[in-house]
């Protein structure tokens, strides 16, 4: 076999080919960013934890906020990539503000809570339109492989960019590190601007347009429970992401260096799990597969709170536990991408998406407020355990569903006609 004939079948398409270097880089330099902006508010404004609390606040509200109205929006839309490639370069021109600011020493927390909001508005907007791109780019038949791609990049910017980004925080200040991903941006809108996708048309008004997408996935027997396993597993996730830092170095004594090659054992699992993917699906099925990402992706974090006894033995578990949980949920994002993508009629994909995102995403605070709530009053330990046996019960929501029982990505001349009209308005 040739080095062409090892290429994915999708890689050797020129318009895939464009798509997925642009979103490879442009997550790299989210993962750059995500290290820098907290760095910046610490190490050059000193910022305090009230502060930081605010700034990660900032970056999360608007997909609480605007994931709804904005797929409502993108669906009136007939070309979604340029909705993208002005996205990027809205990104790119706020993240360029803030070194700007910081070499002529105007830099703020209130212009760091901005700009976090922003870019975070931009990435809704960015997002509930690059489900229908994906699409249009993509064949049914290559739904798994391209998410596996995609989701590779993804993991693989886990692992690299938070280190690199460490690195030039050392070598610059932390606001001239955010250079990259301004810079990552621009790459990203650049290889946009040179394919030409075929999108679904724009959706016609009608009555009940705005609300279409939760009425969809409220009466669809595939994505009601998909969201509702997607929002438990999020809301524990995140109780268990805010204290587990804390109790990692409070309780079990480690120190910032390990702590970062436990999480880079997490993106390594990533790695291989979004290789794997595609061929855990053929094996078993899209649905079985789907369950057992539910699965893989909490389960193995009840080894954190079961952590004890000698060093080595509290390492080993930590690095098993980051490292399957890391495979578990490349697995689950790439199934269920797949699933929601078959699944999901073209003229309400971008309505469905912000629904579904502002659901799944909008937890996200509500579990992190828990978790600072039940640490503070039960103790690390004990949250750490209600956190990761709670994201083990989310697979419940999927087990009497249809879900389990799909061995392929159905058509959407399969799909029962209760989900394909769910989009029709009220009376």
């Amino acid at each position: 076999m040739n080095i062409a004939e090892r290429v994915p079948a999708l890689l050797r398409e020129r318009p895939f080919r464009r798509y997925w270097t642009g979103q490879t880089v442009s997550l790299f330099g989210d993962q750059v960013s995500f290290l820098a902006i907290p760095l910046a508010a610490v190490l050059v404004l000193h910022a305090d934890a009230a502060q930081m609390g605010w700034l990660s606040a900032a970056g999360l509200l608007p997909a609480l906020l605007l994931s709804l109205p904005a797929g409502a929006w993108a669906d009136r839309r007939g070309d979604r990539r340029r909705i993208m490639i002005a996205s990027d370069l809205v990104r790119a021109a706020l993240m360029l503000s803030l070194p700007a600011a910081y070499a002529f020493g105007v830099l703020t927390l209130t212009h760091l809570y901005v700009i976090a909001f922003a870019v975070g508005a931009c990435g809704v907007a960015f997002d509930v339109c690059n489900a229908t791109l994906f699409v249009s780019l993509v064949r049914p038949g290559q739904y798994v492989d391209g998410n596996a791609l995609v989701n590779g990049s993804r993991a693989f910017s886990f692992v690299a960019g938070p280190s690199v980004g460490g690195l030039l925080v050392q070598v610059l200040a932390a606001p001239l590190t955010l250079l990259v991903d301004a810079v990552s941006y621009l790459v990203s809108a650049g290889y946009l601007a040179r394919i030409s996708p075929v999108e679904p048309p724009a959706a016609e008004a009608e009555k009940g347009h705005f609300t279409a997408g939760l009425r969809f996935i409220a009466r669809s027997r595939i994505l009601r429970p998909l969201l509702a396993a997607a929002a438990t597993v999020n809301f524990f996730n995140y109780v268990f992401h805010t204290i587990v830092v804390l109790y990692a170095v409070a309780e079990l004594g480690l120190n910032a260096g390990v702590l970062g090659l436990v999480v880079g054992a997490g993106a390594v699992g990533g790695l291989i799990g979004a290789a794997l993917s595609g061929r855990i699906v053929r094996r078993i099925g899209i649905g079985p597969a789907v369950v057992l990402g539910f699965v893989v992706f909490p389960a193995p974090l009840i080894l954190v709170p079961s952590a004890g006894g000698p060093t080595a033995l509290i390492l080993a578990l930590l690095f098993l536990a980051e490292f399957f949980a890391g495979f578990g949920v490349m697995v689950l994002d790439i199934a269920s991408g797949s699933l929601q993508s078959a699944v999901i009629p073209d003229r309400l994909r971008a309505r469905v998406t912000g629904a579904f995102r502002m659901l799944n995403h909008g937890i996200r605070p509500l579990g992190a407020l828990a978790g600072g709530v039940l640490g503070s009053t039960l103790g690390l330990r004990p949250t750490l355990w209600i956190a990761t046996v709670g994201g083990v019960l989310c697979v419940l929501w999927l087990l009497p569903s249809p879900v389990p029982r799909i061995r392929e990505l159905p058509d959407q001349e399969e799909i029962p006609a209760r989900e394909a009209t769910a989009m029709e308005p009220a009376a």
